[in-house]
Formats: C-alpha cells, structure tokens, sequence
C-alpha cells in the first residue's frame, strides 16, 4: 500500500443482514451445520467482496461475516472457553475455564476463500492478546485456569503466531490485530469501571503482547487498530490519545489505525506526538454518524492530518469495523455510501498532492 498515496481500506467488519445475523446465531445454536452455514454464506461472502470493490477501496476484507464477533472468534475455534458466561453491559461473551489450546485454524478458512476471489489487497483481522485476555477471563470462571488474565494473554501469543504463519502461506496482504482497550484506557471513567489503576503497566503489558505475536513477519503488512469500542451508533468509552502515544511508539508494526472522525477522540491535536515509524490509519469517516460524509468533509480531515503526519505516512478508512459484533445493529447501505465518498475523497486528494 506504500506504493499508492492515501490508500483506502476497511477496518475489518461490515454489517450483517437480518437474514446473516440469523444464520451466524443459529450456527452458534447447533441449529444449523457448519456445511450448511458454509452454503449459504459463501455466496454472501462474496457479494460484500464485491460491494467493497464496487466502493473503490483498494484494500478490502471478507467482512467478518462468518463471524459471531471480532474477538469471539478466537474463543470459538480455540479449547479452553464455554460460551456466554460473562455480561458485559447486555452482551454474554465466553470465558476461558481450561488452558487453551489450538484445535481448529481461527480464520484461515475465511482467508482461504476469500484470496482467490478478489484482485485487490486482502486484510485479515485477527483479536489481540490482551483484548482477548480481558474481555474473555472472569474470576468466578477462570481462576482455576488460569490465576490471572495475564497468564491467558501469554497462551495466546504462540496460537496468533501459528495462524499467521499459516495465513501467510494463502496469499494474503495485511493481518491487522484488533486492540481497542489499549484507546478505551485513555477514559478514567472507563479505567474506574475496570479497575485499572497501573495505566503504565497495562500499557505496557499489551504493547509487549503485540510485539511477540508480529515479530518477525517481514513478508506481509502488519496493523493494529484502536478504537473507542461502539455499539448501536454510541462509543464506550471517550477522551484524546496523548496518554498512549508514548506506547505507540513502542510498538513494531506497520501501520497504526486510530479513530479520529469521531468527536469523542478530541480531535486531531494528539497526532503532534504521533510516532514517526509506522504509517497512520487515519480514521476519516465517522462510523456512529447516519449522516453520510460528502469527499469534501473526508478531505478536510485528511488535509488536518497532514499537518501532523507526511501525506506518505497516511492511509484512508473508517473509524472502526461498522459492526464488530453480530449483535451490532448497523444499516450496510450506510456504510457503502461511507466508503465509496471516502474513497472518492482519495481520488481528489491524490490528484491534489500527488
């Protein structure tokens, strides 16, 4: 993606029909086979391949439409978890009970359909350690398991590392791992909620985890994406990013893809510290606004970045996955019109500073 200026891409998910949403649930039901799921899902896989390529970007993903969410995915092709033992705000995620163990490939089913099936650059998205660590250990679950989420974010590392490895191997472009909490730290109320009181230590905590998991992958792109978490058009958590820059810069990865068209993350002004290593994702559609944004308001975003951060440096998308979860009500003409304007707004923006 270097080689185009302002490239565009999504983060990963886009929103599911009523129609899919129902398919992915029943499957978690057992009401429905995997091959029967398969059936009906391939052909829809395809049309939001086409959809994203109808859009204009030159990266796109499978839409994570085979999954129930972002970061249940690895609970439920890797041992170790039982389904819906934690609520988190209404929504039941699973808990690991049993040290995990690799068992089945997490997405590489998804990638190795989705490869040979579109020209453009492919995106693979997978949850991170310490996401995956917090979101999916309990202390009335886990603790026999594992005393602490550290201990579960450390047996993650080597099963990322194994489905990379083998990732690699099916011709895709870019793996991106999925990181929100390390952003949603950046709000005390959230860090109140968690109770999380070292914000240092959880920062570096995860900063570390990422680098175990990509280093040493050389031959494909590598991403992580932060972002303020969403649900039904409404963010989690608020607040700038100057907190976590200094942790940014110690990350090793390619690109850095950050949420910056919502109001919540407070404006452009923390990309003065921004890192000088990795490339910017720069979040220039707002994926909680109905309103579609004309190229004229993408460009304005991007232009104010360019104050911070070399034209070179900066690769287009959305603040976030439309719709990580299966749960996530979102409208997918919506987010078409999104993309296919930002990706318009690309087109200006190369012929303006090219």
């Amino acid at each position: 993606m270097a080689d185009t200026l302002f490239p565009t891409t999504v983060i990963g998910s886009l929103p599911r029909p009523e129609w899919i949403r129902e398919i992915i649930l029943d499957r978690k039901d057992e009401t429905i086979s995997e091959d029967e799921t398969n059936r009906l899902l391939d052909p829809a896989v395809e049309s939001v391949m086409r959809l994203q390529e109808r859009s204009g970007l030159d990266e796109i993903t499978d839409g994570e439409w085979r999954r129930e969410s972002y970061v249940k995915v690895f609970a439920q092709r890797v041992s170790g978890f039982k389904p819906d033992l934690i609520d988190i705000q209404q929504m039941l995620y699973p808990a690991v009970v049993e040290p995990v163990e690799y068992y089945r490939p997490l997405v590489l089913e998804e990638a190795a359909f989705a490869r040979p099936r579109t020209e453009c650059r492919l995106k693979v998205t997978l949850p991170a350690p310490y996401i995956i660590g917090r979101r999916m250990w309990h202390p009335d679950h886990s603790k026999q398991a594992y005393p602490v989420p550290e201990r579960l974010m450390e047996d993650c590392v080597p099963i990322l590392r194994r489905e990379i490895e083998n990732l690699i191997q099916t011709g895709i472009n870019t793996i991106q791992l999925d990181e929100p909490w390390l952003s949603t730290l950046v709000d005390p109320r959230f860090r109140e909620r968690e109770g999380l009181t070292d914000v240092q230590y959880e920062m570096d905590l995860c900063v570390d985890l990422i680098n175990q998991v990509l280093d040493g992958f050389t031959s494909i792109d590598t991403g992580m994406h932060l972002c303020h978490a969403h649900f039904n058009y409404t963010h989690g958590t608020e607040g700038p990013y100057d907190l976590i820059m200094p942790a940014l810069a110690k990350i090793r990865v390619g690109t850095i893809s950050m949420e910056y068209a919502t109001p919540v993350a407070g404006g452009m002004e923390s990309l003065a510290q921004f890192p000088d290593g990795p490339r910017l994702g720069l979040g220039c559609i707002d994926h909680c606004d109905r309103k579609i944004e004309t190229p004229e308001v993408v460009i304005e975003r991007v232009e104010e970045a360019m104050q911070y951060v070399d034209r070179e440096r900066i690769t287009l998308h959305p603040d976030c996955g439309f719709s990580p979860s299966v749960q996530n009500p979102m409208d997918l003409d919506q987010a078409y019109l999104k993309l296919k304007s930002m990706c318009q707004a690309a087109h200006v923006l190369r012929r303006k500073h090219g």
